[in-house]
């Protein structure tokens, strides 16, 4: 066990808890997280881990990888794209946490687990984020926040840890890479999470590619804009996009900043 207080903190926070169900993404704050619940609980913890159309198929894999390497007890539950998020209206992250965490605490209540948790950092509370609404409503319960354990704090423990996702780049949902306002359909997410993969295959790690119909707009890390200044790459890259479905292929000048699309709201 690490001498941290606030790790110390939270350990004792979990263990009250008796018996969680984790909703696992396999990131950064959940992985620490899921780390945490297994010291804390042993057996006493399980990791449900959402499969959709808008959630990379490589994420889903690397949950599955540190299940299986904790040993902890898992479950996949699918989740389709609700009418209520169709046209990904701006509230569509309230609309989906509130579908998607009303069936993990389904799964809890009828398997005996006490407490749903997520993994909600202290720093998540500053941006926009519609869903924390939803977990309030549904009492989901967030650990990390209620340790107030930060992001950087997080990466560093989790590298004391041993937990290869200490720095593992921030992501999000597929759905953060539609403009507010447009039709969700699966094709589209597929191109995205084949552009975003190839663009982390060619070594940027932070990235995103923002789907405006068949355009792409990609962003990436500031300190790897460099890299783009090369026109054998630039061209490998359209072409590479235009493979995936895209017609027109951009690069955003600003570069790769959390939920780009939320500069449009209460702007229109």
């Amino acid at each position: 066990m690490l001498n941290n207080e606030k790790y110390i903190t939270l350990i004792n926070y979990l263990k009250k808890m008796e018996k969680v169900v984790l909703a696992f993404s396999g990131g950064v704050d959940s992985s620490f997280l899921l780390k945490v619940g297994k010291e804390a609980l042993g057996d006493n913890i399980k990791a449900v881990t959402i499969q959709s159309p808008y959630i990379p198929k490589w994420e889903v894999e690397e949950a599955k990888e540190l299940v299986t390497e904790l040993g902890v007890a898992f479950e996949i539950l699918e989740a389709p794209i609700i009418d209520e998020i169709r046209n990904n209206p701006e509230n569509r992250c309230y609309l989906c946490k509130k579908a998607v965490f009303s069936q993990i605490k389904a799964i809890a209540q009828k398997e005996g687990y006490q407490y749903v948790i997520d993994g909600t950092n202290f720093d998540d509370i500053g941006d926009y984020r519609p869903g924390l609404k939803a977990l309030k409503e549904l009492d989901i319960k967030s650990p990390l926040f209620e340790c107030q354990l930060t992001k950087q704090e997080i990466r560093s423990l989790s590298k004391g840890l041993g937990l290869g996702t200490w720095d593992k780049p921030p992501y999000a949902c597929l759905l953060t890479r539609i403009p507010y306002g447009n039709e969700l359909k699966e094709e589209d997410f597929a191109k995205i999470e084949k552009a975003e993969t190839y663009m982390m295959d060619r070594g940027f790690r932070a990235v995103r590619v923002r789907c405006h119909d068949n355009l792409a707009r990609i962003e990436v890390d500031n300190k790897d804009k460099s890299k783009l200044f090369n026109e054998e790459l630039l061209k490998e890259i359209a072409d590479k996009l235009k493979e995936f479905g895209f017609k027109y292929v951009t690069l955003d000048l600003e570069g790769y900043r959390v939920g780009s699309f939320n500069e449009t709201i209460g702007n229109k």
